[in-house]
């Protein structure tokens, strides 16, 4: 209980905290309204055929205006989302002859975690879903590690602090909880950290979703949220989901800015998440950003979309593909020509024959890892167990 007041001195109230929004909208010259709320239309620099948007149609409003990037980055990451395709189709291969047990593919949304992967800065963090793949390998994590947890092996395969990439999480959401811890240790420690946390469409439906962005409004702290909207929850569609005018008005609810942007559209992703983490890094944050996109595939290789989509549908968004819309506006550029090209193609190639040689060959397996590092002083049931299984093994080699 605080003290009482001595008599004939004012009452001292505590100070309402700084609205990140208030301030960050000063920047812009614009009101924090405008700031909160995303675009009236998703921010889009490219057209689907790889023609750029004049910038008298691109429907920009104040607060959100965003410049082309130079074309040497977007070379740079036009590559990446050609090895990403690459080794999205070379994993489902995989999958039909047995090497690999599932695969999530992500054929379509490549532009999405290219671009998250491409805008976080050394010491940032990554916290992606079980279908980021493509981010995690755009981060500089070597393929055969990333999908060593397909094929079914007992560990995550890479070491997240080396990568500063959280391992892919399965469970819908978990990560984001993870994301604003880590985003509140950095914090308090006054380290200059952003952390982008990817969901999708689905994820939104779930209560750590609430209690992440709630926690991440409430407390200021450096994270960006990317929804990849890619319309369905393996087969429930968004409109079963919310009646929210866009996922990116959540996050007008706790406080903090969002967006809205063309997930097909490297561009445009590059350019808005790059500023967004900056604007978290400046305090500005947290942030939501909204990204339409389109799971071209199945949901798995155990899922018949068939059932739940029409072919129509799916032919539509084949006609948005993001690496076909980038190779025509860098060709159109002249920053890319057949020479390039085929550099590219090769690199990736070459990235799919190494993944697939390597999962020709079954790993070594220890039956006894699956007690030798769950806790650092095993517990006596586990050392049954592991009894147990040494005599099972013995008694079969004899």
């Amino acid at each position: 209980m605080s003290e009482p007041t001595p008599a004939g001195e004012p009452a001292v109230r505590e100070k309402s905290p700084v609205n990140p929004a208030v301030e960050a909208s000063k920047n812009f010259g614009i009101t924090p309204e405008q700031y909160m709320l995303p675009a009236s239309s998703e921010i889009r620099l490219l057209n689907p055929d790889g023609s750029a948007v004049p910038e008298s149609e691109q429907g920009q409003e104040p607060g959100h205006e965003y410049p082309m990037p130079e074309n040497s980055r977007l070379l740079d990451a036009y590559e990446k989302l050609v090895v990403g395709r690459r080794i999205n189709d070379q994993n489902m291969a995989l999958v039909r002859q047995g090497r690999m047990a599932v695969y999530p593919s992500s054929h379509g949304q490549e532009a999405c975690q290219v671009a998250a992967a491409l805008c976080l800065e050394d010491d940032d963090w990554l916290f992606p879903t079980y279908r980021d793949s493509v981010a995690v390998m755009s981060r500089g994590v070597d393929p055969l590690e990333v999908m060593s947890t397909y094929r079914g092996d007992w560990h995550g395969g890479y070491n997240p602090r080396k990568y500063k990439v959280s391992v892919q999480a399965t469970p819908l959401t978990t990560q984001l909880l993870h994301a604003v811890g880590v985003a509140h240790a950095a914090k308090l420690r006054g380290e200059d950290t952003v952390a982008l946390a990817m969901c999708g469409d689905g994820a939104t439906s779930e209560g750590d979703f609430h209690e992440a962005l709630n926690f991440a409004a409430v407390f200021q702290l450096p994270v960006l949220f990317l929804v990849q909207n890619n319309g369905y929850a393996i087969s429930v569609p968004l409109s079963s989901q919310t009646r929210a005018p866009s996922l990116a008005h959540k996050g007008v609810g706790y406080g903090m800015a969002s967006e809205r942007v063309d997930g097909n559209d490297l561009a445009a992703l590059l350019s808005v998440l790059g500023r967004g983490i900056e604007l978290c890094r400046q305090g500005g944050g947290p942030l939501l950003v909204e990204a339409m996109t389109y799971r071209m595939q199945a949901h798995t290789n155990a899922d018949d979309d068939t059932r739940y989509r029409e072919r129509d549908e799916v032919a539509e968004w084949m006609a948005k593909d993001p690496i076909t819309r980038m190779q025509h506006y860098l060709t159109g550029q002249g920053a890319l020509d057949d020479a390039a090209s085929e550099r590219i193609s090769e690199h990736a190639e070459a990235m799919a024959k190494r993944l697939r040689e390597a999962m020709a060959h079954k790993p070594e397996l220890d039956p006894q890892d699956l007690f030798r590092f769950v806790y650092h002083e095993p517990t006596p049931q586990l050392r049954e167990q592991a009894e147990q299984l040494a005599d099972e093994l013995s008694r079969e080699e004899a």
